[in-house]
């Protein structure tokens, strides 16, 4: 079996003899009217995408309630519309994995037509001016990470690529935000319809990020006279142009060689990924867990498809921010983000393998009930509880999820501030009496601290996950070693009064000398963390 469409229709029972799920509806049909009457295009084909957003709209078109398919573009890395969208004519399968080893495989066809987002490629973008301005269309949608979003750097001055767009103006713009802008002015000049723009990158107040973005493009090209000045109101008029938040939630790790294998073995052909010239990895499929949740601000003032019917939750912005902070803060990151670093630390290589460890299980349990919850952000659409309970006994917990603590710690020193942060301002706000009796959070960033020193629990050097940001930090426990002497903790001071790092002052908190105190324990020598992780949650 070979994933195309031809290869789907001429040998569909082979399909549905191994397991398959197939699209049940008019390809064809689809396909033509999503050619002339584009409604729904997205920027970021990867793996979050194929898993849900893509997935949700084929259950639409499979019961009818939807008579368009998808259009995708791709901005920063287009061998993977070359070398992988294109050649399984934008086909994917979707790998769920459930906790009792059972796999459900969908074969995703919900995707009608892969574009190059670059202007100097004419034919590719000269057909996005063509879909933008199509009055039919009604949401371009984001998976590019919270770092797409930027147009400056990290002293605020315009990213280079940023910089030479706003100097130029919308005819050849270089940058990814800057072509989108471009599009959308070409949508102002030719219909002015309305559109809405749906960030559904994890990352918080997402509509904001975007809407900043193009605001910023379309200022100063009205400013310096490159576009008509109604492009800035049109923008800025949220029933011509809208930039919902959203909240979303579903754990894609990155393909796994054993589900690979399994496919094959079935008889799939052509599942051999892809490596780009930019190190991006791409699969034919994707592997992901059953659980997912998507909320989104209901502002589509040119209308939207009824994703309601696959499960996706529509409501206005102040609960969208409720469940975003539910799970971000409370009932999900703040787990993965300790699991992540104490796994690194003591050699695991899978976060569901750590869930069988007593003392980690122990810990996130408590950082759920007794330190979030108390002061969780309670959505009403969502219950609090029942997410976290949904978390800590099916989610994290799925042996067949080939997520690893390494990929989590990945970038932690950007997480630490809203993961913990936020619940650390609640408590001083509503309960400060109650903040010098906290444990875990601060048993988590002494770990942190600790995880930065690159030396695990036995004694061994070994690689800290990719962290930019971590590099003050580095600068400051690159001086400490395992050793039981007494350390100099007042090295730490400055770095924990970081309210940028950790989202508060700490030493404001009363919670600074216990993560000195947890820090230093855990530094002794190997064996360390192991014993204070026991210690502390016996």
């Amino acid at each position: 079996m070979k994933l195309t469409i031809e290869e789907i229709q001429q040998n569909r029972m082979a399909y549905l003899a191994a397991g398959y799920e197939l699209p049940t509806f008019d390809y064809d049909t689809v396909r033509k009217n999503t050619y002339e009457s584009p409604k729904w295009i997205h920027f970021g084909p990867g793996n979050l995408f194929k898993a849900f957003p893509a997935h949700a709209a084929q259950k639409l078109l499979n019961n009818g309630r939807m008579d368009t398919g998808l259009i995708v573009a791709e901005g920063y890395d287009y061998e993977i519309i070359e070398k992988s969208s294109r050649p399984l004519d934008n086909l994917s399968i979707l790998v769920t994995l459930h906790t009792d080893n059972t796999m459900e495989k969908t074969v995703i066809a919900s995707v009608m037509e892969s574009l190059i987002l670059d202007s100097d490629i004419l034919p590719e973008f000269s057909r996005l001016q063509e879909i933008f301005a199509n009055p039919t269309l009604q949401l371009a949608s984001f998976t590019i990470t919270e770092k797409g979003y930027s147009v400056k750097d990290s002293q605020g001055s315009f990213l280079p690529s940023v910089a030479t767009d706003l100097i130029n103006g919308p005819k050849k713009p270089q940058s990814y935000l800057g072509k989108v802008a471009a599009l959308l002015y070409h949508r102002f000049i030719t219909c002015q319809a309305p559109i809405a723009m749906v960030s559904m990158d994890n990352c918080s107040h997402n509509g904001d990020l975007l809407k900043n973005a193009i605001s910023t493009f379309a200022k100063e090209w009205c400013r310096s006279g490159l576009a008509d000045k109604g492009f800035t109101d049109y923008v800025h008029d949220s029933d011509s142009v809208s930039f919902p938040w959203s909240m979303i939630d579903k754990i894609t790790p990155r393909p796994d060689p054993q589900v690979a294998n399994t496919l094959v073995l079935e008889g799939m052909e052509n599942l051999t990924p892809v490596i780009t010239s930019k190190n991006s990895y791409v699969a034919p499929f994707v592997n992901a867990e059953s659980a997912e949740y998507l909320v989104i601000e209901d502002k589509f003032p040119n209308g939207r498809p009824p994703l309601e019917k696959a499960g996706i939750y529509f409501t206005d912005a102040e609960t969208v921010d409720k469940a975003e902070k539910m799970k971000v803060c409370t009932c999900l990151n703040p787990l993965h983000t300790a699991l992540a670093i104490f796994g690194c630390l003591l050699g695991f290589e899978r976060i569901s393998h750590e869930m069988k460890d007593d003392s980690l299980k122990k810990l996130v349990e408590e950082l759920g009930y007794q330190e979030g919850l108390p002061q969780v952000s309670d959505p009403g659409i969502i219950d609090p509880r029942e997410f976290l309970n949904t978390v800590l006994t099916k989610r994290l917990p799925n042996p067949f999820m080939p997520d690893t603590p390494q990929r989590i710690a990945t970038d932690t020193s950007q997480k630490l501030a809203v993961r913990f942060g936020e619940t650390l301002k609640a408590y001083e706000e509503k309960n400060p009496e109650k903040i010098k009796e906290l444990r875990y959070i601060p048993l988590v960033l002494a770990g942190w601290l600790r995880y930065l020193m690159a030396v695990d629990d036995e004694g061994k050097s070994f690689e800290l996950s990719p962290d930019p940001g971590a590099e003050s930090a580095l600068a400051t426990l690159k001086e400490y070693q395992l050793t039981d002497q007494k350390k100099d903790l007042s090295r730490l001071d400055y770095l924990l009064g970081n309210t940028k790092l950790f989202g508060v002052d700490l030493h404001k908190a009363g919670l600074a000398d216990k993560v000195k105190e947890y820090f230093a324990e855990m530094s002794k020598g190997p064996g360390a963390v192991r014993r204070v992780l026991e210690e502390v949650t016996k």
